[in-house]
């Protein structure tokens, strides 16, 4: 039975789209078959991160609208086995969405056996946020660690508790991953962005990953691949450590301390 995800916040610029791309990607890896949707309609995002732009033909509204099948609109990753996006259109409205129609798409995804189903959403609580929260399992709250994003986040968590269909149902509730971004324990330590404690205590939801503050990150993006491929960096070791603990995986959280630095670059200012 499929997982579906949403990555979500109530703030936009907090790294949803990079977060979906690098999440879809770590667990095509491990051998799940994955689609990641972007329902960021009007904008569209994903496929420029998954550096598959100029592949798309047809897009999520032309499936819900019924002028292309599935199989028409998904479009194969060239570098990562069972991986399959699906991108959201750039001439339509977000009204485009709607509930029947998203519930088609995601149960036609189900019929063709993805374990996951990871939703990209925009930010806030507007008509694409809201269709792609719905049908979700599972939640990923992005947020980065300051007092507008973590207060946006949490009217999030909100809307998830009474307007998924989970909660329309009296089922169990989507269930709930904080993923920290942009993360900077210098910025921290002075007192400038908040502690993951801080984080923590303020959402009350599991923590699933610190993503580092890293170039590796935006030269990621504009190469067009999933920075979680990167696995020189310290954000891609960071995303494939939240891949290992979403599949249950026990592992101990990165990139939270300062760096130390050593003689040399205390000297030479490095």
């Amino acid at each position: 039975m499929a997982r579906i995800i949403v990555v979500t916040s109530g703030k936009g610029g907090v790294g949803k789209t990079t977060t979906s791309a690098a999440i879809a990607t770590g667990l095509a890896l491990t051998g799940n078959k994955v689609a990641v949707l972007d329902f960021d309609i009007g904008l569209r995002n994903l496929d420029l991160i998954m550096g598959c732009e100029r592949r798309v033909v047809y897009d999520f509204v032309n499936v819900i609208q019924g002028e292309a099948n599935l199989h028409q609109a998904l479009i194969k990753d060239k570098r990562v086995e069972n991986l399959f996006i699906l991108p959201a259109s750039q001439t339509r409205d977000k009204d485009a969405l709607t509930k029947e129609g998203v519930g088609r798409v995601l149960d036609e995804l189900k019929a063709m056996e993805f374990d996951f189903i990871i939703c990209d959403s925009p930010a806030g609580i507007e008509t694409g946020a809201l269709m792609a929260l719905y049908y979700a399992d599972e939640a990923i709250i992005t947020t980065n660690p300051e007092v507008s994003s973590v207060r946006d986040s949490d009217r999030i968590l909100g809307i998830l508790d009474s307007k998924s269909l989970r909660a329309e149902n009296g089922l169990p509730a989507v269930k709930q991953h904080l993923l920290l971004t942009r993360y900077n324990p210098s910025r921290v330590t002075n007192g400038d962005m908040l502690n993951v404690t801080d984080v923590e205590e303020i959402l009350r939801i599991s923590l699933l990953g610190v993503i580092p503050e890293s170039q590796s990150v935006l030269n990621a993006s504009n190469k067009g691949e999933p920075v979680i491929l990167d696995k020189e960096s310290d954000a891609g070791q960071a995303y494939a450590d939240a891949v290992a603990r979403l599949l249950g995986e026990d592992r101990p959280f990165r990139f939270l301390e300062e760096e130390k630095k050593g003689f040399f670059k205390r000297l030479f200012g490095g």
